[in-house]
């Protein structure tokens, strides 16, 4: 998708991925299908399981389904209820944990230790991640080569496809990942030069409150040329110009790199620019109740 407005205030050519039209709205359908398509028969019957806030645990259940596989999903008590709705609807069994990291992960484990489920990680993965991957691929190979390739970046699935695939195809481009100024783990990791986690990052990006792990980190080091976060008015700002001028429904998580843009904290002057808009599952029930009251 292109804006003319964009064009205009940038001065360059720029060009969005919308991957709030993926299925289930959102680029992790990519890397669930891809991963779940390339396990053995045997590995199938077990069944699979994974921690989500979401996104992921939409896709895999969508994913599960479509290949006749049993999925499991442990999911945040404080996750989207659409998302978890959605979910379901997929057809996968719902495990609730409290809002942290250390649960997700303990729940799951107890659970992959007593159903013998293959686990299926929302990053951790090297066909999670190239699956991703095929957001940039198809983008590049649309629009050709980019100068700049911008991306979300929440546990770095997403942002280590991007990187890999952008830099295959066109290795002078820079890429640059984006996340929340209260869950930056990535950028202080970077200047680290070790993964530093991040503690309760309570973001309206719930998409980009996972940790990196060592396997992003390290593509992330390896071909990401830049981090830079931005605030949640500057996410919200972001969501606001999407709704209202392109007229498309994008999750806080997927505005990230506009926001990146509109804040200048890129800066783009007669570039050819891709940017990943990753997805856009929102509960927009409060705006409907919100409508609601103003009728009674």
């Amino acid at each position: 998708m292109t804006s003319r407005t964009l064009n205009t205030l940038f001065k360059s050519d720029m060009y969005f991925k919308c991957e709030n039209f993926q299925r289930i709205g959102a680029f992790k359908f990519r890397g669930a299908y891809n991963t779940l398509s390339l396990l053995t028969e045997k590995q199938k019957k077990q069944g699979v399981i994974t921690h989500s806030s979401g996104n992921h645990a939409q896709a895999l259940a969508l994913a599960a389904s479509l290949l006749g596989i049993q999925a499991t999903i442990v999911m945040p008590k404080g996750a989207p209820v659409n998302k978890i709705n959605a979910t379901k609807g997929y057809g996968a069994e719902i495990v609730f944990c409290d809002n942290n990291l250390e649960s997700r992960a303990q729940t799951t484990d107890k659970l992959i230790e007593r159903n013998n489920s293959i686990l299926i990680h929302p990053y951790d993965n090297d066909n999670i991640i190239n699956g991703q991957g095929t957001a940039a691929f198809e983008l590049i190979k649309e629009v050709g080569d980019l100068d700049l390739v911008i991306a979300p970046l929440g546990g770095g699935g997403l942002l280590s496809g991007t990187a890999i695939a952008s830099k295959g195809l066109c290795p002078n481009a820079l890429v640059i990942g984006v996340e929340p100024s209260i869950a930056d783990d990535a950028l202080k990791s970077l200047k680290a030069g070790y993964i530093i986690p991040s503690t309760y990052p309570n973001t309206i990006a719930d998409g980009l409150r996972t940790s990196i792990s060592e396997r992003t980190f390290k593509f992330i080091q390896k071909y990401v040329d830049q981090i830079v976060t931005v605030s949640e008015i500057e996410i919200i700002e972001a969501m606001r110009f999407l709704w209202e001028r392109m007229k498309i429904i994008v999750e806080p998580s997927g505005a990230v790199p506009l926001a990146a843009l509109l804040s200048k904290k890129i800066l783009v002057n007669n570039k050819k620019v891709g940017a990943i808009l990753s997805g856009g599952n929102i509960n927009l029930e409060p705006f409907f109740q919100l409508l609601e009251k103003k009728l009674e």
